[in-house]
């Protein structure tokens, strides 16, 4: 039996919301060279992502939902929920991928907007 699990994280950034924009879809350009997510979808208009990282031996791939809005005009919200399904048997080795997965995606976006 499976079943979907969802972790999601909020954060806001003090970086207008064209830098942080940037920021992401670079992000995830790195990490579809370095951990091979792929970009599933991408609603320019929304500040939308739709991104899918790549299951492992022992778990299976999440789908990340990134979404990017204004709080003000320098500082940018950036939510990213990540739904992961799981079995009984992976439940245990699996326990809190989509929250690992989250963190990945908040590094990179950071050492985005360092540079």
């Amino acid at each position: 039996m499976a079943y979907l699990r969802r972790d999601d994280e909020t954060v806001e950034i003090d970086h207008p919301l064209d830098k942080v924009w940037i920021g992401i879809q670079n992000a995830l350009t790195s990490l579809q060279k370095s951990q091979q997510w792929s970009t599933e979808q991408v609603d320019e208009a929304a500040h939308r992502v739709k991104a899918k990282t790549k299951a492992g031996p022992w778990s299976w791939g999440s789908i990340l939902l990134i979404t990017v809005t204004s709080v003000n005009e320098n500082t940018t919200r950036v939510h990213v929920a990540a739904e992961t399904t799981i079995t009984m048997i992976t439940a245990i080795i699996d326990f809190g991928q989509g929250r690992r997965r989250i963190g990945q995606f908040f590094e990179e976006l950071a050492k985005q907007l360092a540079s």
